[in-house]
């Protein structure tokens, strides 16, 4: 058997094995969407403020970590979001060893009101501190929950981590839900299972189309008609009729159903008065880049790793630390740590 027939089998099979999982990238921009509608009625206030302060969960490091000394203040600081998709739901119930299913690392910039997203698949090969190795990213989660995931990215792109975001399956569906669905025109015809795992339970047409919150749910996660990079322009495409949807005017009246939705499935160390303070980012129309990480399969030993480019990841940490005013005295490099850790796993 040649190597190029043992890399398909590889993959065919690892394709066959792994569950079908979302990708969470919609909670940010609907946050600052819920933010801009104007002038809030006083319960909307008042729900949405019960909604954050039921989510809000410190992190163990505090509000500071070894990338950025001084907690900063939204209202007058640029600053980071990681929004972390856990491949859990209440039919899954995995608990601590939930792995993210999707990270989205966000910057803003005060200055200009903008915001770069960037998305880091989730087999990605990197230096994970809490095991002390090189592992696929997703796993940070599972042996260090929010805390050794946000310390993973902090030490990928060498850049601090100053909020995060972690919502699950049933945030997705719910919040879709909540908005009487959403029109996508799909670029694919395909299958693919539900939120409980049912084989093919999906099945949706190529074309312009209402989808509800499990149609949604299919779209973003499936990938085993292509890769992750197409998978995540489909994802772009989901997260666009989101936010058409909600900032529609028609849409104004569900934003309670919308933050009940979020409130059942997130968790966040955002305070409300610090969501409050991104109102002026919503108010200029969501100016949003969305940057993607270059990379290539790569095999170790028989498993599947997704092995990022070294030369995209210094331009994107360039681009990232440029973005939230740091001085970029240095770009991301491949410390000793990583490089023993790669030589030992190979």
């Amino acid at each position: 058997m040649t190597l190029n027939n043992t890399r398909i089998n590889h993959k065919s099979s690892r394709k066959k094995r792994q569950k079908k999982r979302i990708f969470y990238f919609l909670v940010l921009p609907l946050l600052l969407i819920l933010l801009a509608g104007g002038t809030y009625a006083g319960f909307l206030f008042t729900k949405a403020a019960n909604v954050m302060n039921a989510s809000n969960q410190e992190l163990e490091r505090g509000d500071t970590s070894a990338k950025r000394i001084q907690k900063i203040d939204p209202k007058s600081d640029n600053f980071s979001v990681l929004i972390m998709g856990v491949d859990d739901s209440e039919k899954r119930q995995q608990g601590s060893a939930t792995r993210t299913d999707a990270l989205i690392l966000a910057t803003f910039n005060r200055d200009s009101k903008s915001v770069k997203m960037v998305s880091i698949p989730r087999d990605s090969y990197v230096y994970i501190p809490v095991e002390g190795k090189n592992d696929k990213i997703t796993h940070a989660h599972a042996f260090g929950g929010v805390d050794g995931t946000i310390e993973t990215v902090e030490e990928l792109f060498d850049i601090p981590v100053d909020y995060y975001v972690k919502l699950n399956f049933d945030a997705f569906i719910d919040v879709v839900e909540a908005l009487d669905g959403i029109t996508v025109d799909v670029p694919v015809t395909f299958s693919e299972q539900d939120s409980k795992d049912r084989k093919d339970a999906i099945h949706l047409e190529k074309g312009l189309q209402e989808l509800n919150g499990e149609e949604a749910l299919a779209l973003a996660r499936t990938r085993k008609i292509d890769n992750d990079i197409e998978r995540g322009k489909r994802q772009q495409l989901v997260l666009k009729a989101i936010i058409d949807k909600a900032i529609s005017a028609g849409s104004i009246t569900k934003y309670g159903d919308v933050m009940e939705a979020l409130g059942d499935n997130i968790t966040t160390n955002f305070k409300f008065g610090e969501i409050l303070s991104l109102y002026d980012y919503a108010g200029t129309g969501l100016n949003i880049e969305s940057i993607a990480l270059d990379g290539h399969d790569q095999y170790i030993g028989r498993t599947y790793y997704y092995q990022l480019d070294e030369q995209s990841v210094s331009m994107l940490t360039t681009t990232l630390k440029g973005h939230l005013g740091l001085t970029p005295a240095t770009t991301a490099t491949t410390s000793e740590s990583q490089l023993q850790a790669a030589s030992d796993n190979e």
